[in-house]
């Protein structure tokens, strides 16, 4: 037996005092995985009800409501509109809260990461759009759901040409 203890003294295991222990070396971080990617075909005037939809669709899925974004780039969803109508506190607090679907402005800065992100590409200005899509995929853990017209959504992430040929 005291040969076990002499070994304890010498080589501390967990928990227990003796000789310190080197630290290990710090392991370089993984880069974030990027969330998954899916559009949903809609037009401008049909993209706040796809997204409904969406929203259904992944709660019947399984999804919490915290789990769940919505962001629109043109006029905001009714629910937003009907949160904000309690004043900007208590719409920022149910956000801050994280227990329900939170609806808000694709340019919302306060709007903040989610597992799920469901971009409504419903109206705004191109280059507003154009913006929104790298920043909702900024926000989703997971995944980003696209809700918009496919041609438009196309244009607005192809590298534009100038005259000279150059992208930007």
């Amino acid at each position: 037996m005291p040969a076990r203890t002499a070994s304890r003294a010498t080589h501390p295991g967990p928990g227990r005092p003796g000789a310190s222990r080197s630290a290990a070396p710090a392991q370089p971080r993984a880069p974030r995985e990027t969330a998954r990617i899916e559009l949903i075909p809609a037009s401008t005037q049909t993209a706040l009800d796809a997204a409904d939809e969406v929203v259904d669709r992944l709660l019947d899925a399984g999804r919490t409501p915290g789990d769940i974004l919505v962001l629109a780039t043109g006029d905001p969803h009714p629910w937003e509109s009907h949160e904000l109508s309690f004043g900007e506190e208590s719409y920022w607090r149910q956000h801050d809260e994280g227990g329900d679907v939170f609806y808000a402005r694709a340019g919302a800065e306060r709007a903040s990461r989610r597992a799920v992100v469901v971009l409504a590409v419903n109206g705004g200005t191109d280059e507003a759009a154009a913006q929104a899509l790298p920043s909702a995929l900024e926000r989703a853990a997971a995944e980003l759901i696209v809700v918009g017209d496919p041609e438009r959504l196309r244009a607005l992430v192809q590298p534009r040409r100038t005259p000279g040929g150059e992208r930007h």
